[in-house]
């Protein structure tokens, strides 16, 4: 695997999380508690395996991937890019104390949490993917 190769990587570690999130809202509704656990520690861990990839990616890549699409896709790109982008930045210290409180048993605060959290994880997950099929897989205009 190359540095080339981790865009790819990327989107599929955000699909593997965007899966195990809905998994784990899934079987959490249906009181499977520790199905839900495993499955939410998975997205947890496929997640920081996406954000330690995409930090090395763009600590070693060469310039900046654009995108090269005009008009209403161009316009679609940014509100989806400039979404995304401050959602995953605060993702990260909310998935940590969702972590805490529900190892930790305080459940009426990770309850809490979550009710934010969730779609936002879950928004950041599948944008990912699809900021990613926008820049390298799909054609840039319609």
């Amino acid at each position: 695997m190359n540095l080339t190769d981790l865009p790819s990587l990327n989107a599929a570690l955000n699909s593997l999380a965007s899966i195990f999130l809905l998994m784990g809202f899934l079987a959490i509704k249906k009181g499977r508690k520790v199905l839900h656990i495993r499955l939410m520690v998975s997205a947890v861990l496929v997640s920081a395996l996406f954000l330690i990839s995409y930090l090395y990616y763009h600590f070693n890549a060469v310039g900046m991937t654009l995108y090269q699409g005009t008009g209403f896709l161009r316009g679609l790109y940014l509100i989806i890019l400039f979404t995304h982008i401050p959602m995953a930045v605060i993702n990260v210290p909310l998935i940590i104390l969702a972590v805490v409180w529900g190892f930790g048993e305080k459940y009426e605060k990770h309850k809490r949490i979550v009710k934010w959290l969730w779609p936002m994880w879950m928004y950041v997950s599948v944008t990912g993917v699809v900021i990613y099929l926008m820049l390298y897989k799909l054609p840039h205009q319609i």
